[in-house]
């Protein structure tokens, strides 16, 4: 393609450099990075080891916990649902789960301070505010102390609990803000998977499988490892990462639920087939996923001027950047100076595992990071992403926007 830029190999092995010191200084047990540009790699590396207690070197068939870079996988499925007319982003959520019409916002209450009061929803969650955050859904370590002790207090993570059992636990619990106001992180992925489930008529893992891994060619990309070699090859995090390891000893005590916001895990090899589909705009090998209309609605800014959302900073994608459905869009080049590498149109997500992929249409380009750490992922991410810039001679591009040191995912 003309006047689209390749990366500088010097400036490649800068990428190269920090992960091995990284690595040498304890900080990381070890990563896989790739990027690819016209649909060919131009950069795939294997970094230290999956798991230090073995040793066992990483390997470019690694398989990761995504965390929260589940959650495009789970948006493209409800968009494919939709391109095809078996519901719309404008159906209310209660046409599927009932408990959901009579949701109620939790606000504090002027007459008792540790008191939650509820109020009516002024209207009702839609698929839209799943796919967007905006359906008033946070996550329990998100928002004011009287929702979080709502949240703390209702058991959703008690016993076993498939999709159908935590969305019903979550439709009773009060909204953290009115549907459609506020940009906030938390469990509508989660919710959209079991709506997905009501309307396919099969388990989330089963839909994906048949539309989307299988298709792709994803076979190492499911909810629970199935066999001792697949288990082998499971990153895991350092000792030290306490967070991330009772996440992931959470995530896998429950293997009954998928997890539609952070339930997945895959290899470098499939996650790089889903983003170039998504590079590709919605089809891959002379197969469409996504038609042009229903790929264009998901990656446009949806939370923006005129959308009358606020944005809830926490967890945001940051500045220059906008929301779709499932994923952030950089829209603007952003406020700081000089601005931070990106381009205007990028897409990307990451996790609090530190995983991250990026989607670049400008460079015909996809990057991926995939690691296990809660503890160092703020500070690795922004500088993976400035160098996979610099390698590509963007340090000062007018195209570029913020990264903002932000990461969007999170241990669940």
């Amino acid at each position: 393609m003309e006047n689209i830029p390749a990366p500088s190999p010097d400036k490649l092995e800068r990428i190269t450099a920090f992960f091995t010191n990284e690595i040498a200084t304890g900080k990381l047990p070890g990563a896989v990075v790739l990027i690819q540009q016209h649909g060919k790699p131009v950069y795939l590396r294997c970094f230290g080891v999956q798991d230090v207690a073995t040793g066992a070197p990483m390997t470019a068939d690694t398989i990761f916990a995504l965390h929260s870079m589940t959650k495009p996988i789970t948006s493209v499925a409800a968009m494919m649902l939709i391109d095809a007319g078996k519901f719309s982003l404008a159906d209310p959520v209660s046409k599927f789960i009932p408990d959901f019409a009579d949701a109620k916002v939790g606000v504090s209450s002027p007459d008792d301070a540790a008191a939650l009061k509820l109020v009516p929803a002024n209207r009702p969650v839609t698929i839209m505010d799943l796919l967007r955050h905006t359906s008033g859904i946070t996550y329990d370590y998100i928002g004011g102390k009287l929702i979080m002790k709502a949240y703390a207090d209702a058991g959703l993570f008690n016993d076993k609990y498939t999709n159908k059992v935590f969305a019903d636990r979550i439709a009773k619990l009060p909204l953290a803000r009115q549907p459609g106001t506020l940009w906030r992180y938390g469990h509508s992925t989660d919710v959209l998977g079991r709506v997905i489930e009501i309307v396919s008529g099969q388990t989330l893992y089963q839909f994906e499988k048949q539309h989307i891994f299988d298709p792709l060619g994803m076979s190492s990309t499911k909810f629970v490892l199935e066999s001792a070699d697949e288990r082998a090859r499971m990153a895991e995090p350092l000792p030290g990462d306490t967070i991330l390891r009772l996440a992931e000893t959470q995530r896998r005590a429950h293997p009954e639920w998928e997890s539609g916001g952070g339930g997945l895990v895959s290899s470098l090899h499939d996650y790089a087939r889903f983003a170039q589909m998504l590079l590709n705009g919605g089809e891959l090998d002379g197969k469409r996923y996504l038609g042009p209309a229903a790929f264009k609605t998901m990656t446009s800014d949806h939370v923006g001027p005129g959308s009358g959302v606020a944005r809830d900073y926490y967890y945001f994608p940051g500045d220059g950047f906008g929301y779709g459905y499932g994923l952030a869009v950089r829209t603007d080049p952003g406020n700081a100076r000089p601005p931070p590498p990106g381009s205007i149109g990028e897409l990307k997500w990451d996790s609090g595992s530190g995983t991250y992929f990026g989607v670049d249409p400008s460079l015909d380009m996809i990057y991926i990071l995939l690691e296990q750490t809660q503890n160092e992922r703020g500070r690795i991410v922004p500088a993976f992403k400035k160098l996979v810039y610099d390698a590509f001679g963007q340090e000062n591009s007018k195209d570029n926007g913020k990264e903002n040191g932000k990461d969007s995912g999170k241990n669940n």
